[in-house]
């Protein structure tokens, strides 16, 4: 690993990708001692639903794009392309949409690459997802990425913002390709989430270990299995450009570090006073992520 930029990391920093009212902390506090499995049942549904407000970034309308839509799942997903040329995919984050990363769009069409951006279900103008609207899974948003793909022609790139970095990395470690990849503000791992979760709610250990087991069971599958910096130790991940801020208050910049310390492909460039969003439209992020792209 190379990096552009040193940073030093702390196990512990102060996210927000999950807040909750006085009255809502006080019913998990009593909960989490009388009746853990309660408030599991409970966080487990906070957990996979989408927030009103989001950690994202605004819309960048890129005119002349065409419209598609794709059935995964019994998931209508929407999307959309522009240019030609080789196959660029832009992934975005938690109650995002494809849109938020349009700032890439006309800088790799000049360059070549056919862009194309999804919505994630329940996301966008995508349909709902498995378990209804306003929510979704990282599996969801990884299995939309390889259907798209699979419809629209082999990945040069991927570009992926905050949790979709996370779908990205799953994908790849279940068999997707890319010659490419970006990270935008990364989540490493979902257990750091889950332990977050708890602070903001009110709960502790006991209510822990059954939110962890509920998640598990909703989606088939262990929580290591979307440990973004395991992933990269377990197979060979492509190319990888790993960009995070300083600043970010949603995914640490630490969480960057670790994926770029753990894959031996990766590069970590890191950032100050962009946050978790402004990386998105940044002239020079997006003229760093383009040039890293087009090779």
């Amino acid at each position: 690993m190379t990096t552009t930029t040193e940073v030093r990391t702390r196990k512990s920093t102060t996210v927000r990708f999950f807040s909750a009212p006085p009255v809502i902390r006080a019913a998990f506090t009593v909960l989490d001692r009388t009746a853990p499995a309660i408030a599991a049942r409970w966080a487990e549904r906070i957990w996979f639903t989408l927030p009103h407000q989001a950690p994202t970034a605004r819309p960048i309308p890129v005119p002349g794009g065409h419209p598609f839509t794709l059935d995964v799942n019994g998931t209508w997903i929407a999307g959309e392309t522009w240019g030609t040329g080789p196959a660029v995919y832009l992934v975005h984050g938690w109650a995002g949409h494809g849109a938020q990363l349009g700032a890439f769009v006309e800088p790799l069409v000049a360059r070549g690459f056919r862009v194309v951006t999804f919505d994630a279900p329940s996301h966008g103008r995508s349909g709902p997802g498995s378990f209804g609207p306003r929510s979704s899974s990282i599996l969801e948003f990884s299995a939309a990425l390889t259907a798209v793909v699979g419809a629209h022609g082999s990945a040069h790139g991927v570009i992926a913002h905050s949790m979709g970095g996370a779908a990205t990395a799953v994908a790849l470690c279940d068999g997707m390709s890319a010659d490419r990849v970006v990270l935008v503000a990364p989540m490493a791992s979902p257990e750091s989430y889950a332990r977050q979760l708890g602070t903001a709610l009110g709960f502790g250990e006991a209510t822990h270990r059954r939110v962890i087991s509920r998640v598990e069971r909703r989606v088939g599958a262990p929580m290591r299995h979307f440990d973004v910096p395991e992933l990269g130790r377990a197979v060979a991940m492509p190319a990888t450009l790993v960009v995070h801020d300083r600043a970010d208050a949603f995914t640490p910049v630490s969480d960057g570090a670790a994926i770029a310390a753990a894959w031996p492909t990766a590069r970590l460039h890191v950032t100050t006073g962009l946050g978790h969003a402004r990386l998105l439209r940044d002239p020079a992020v997006v003229a760093e992520v383009v040039d890293f792209v087009a090779g």
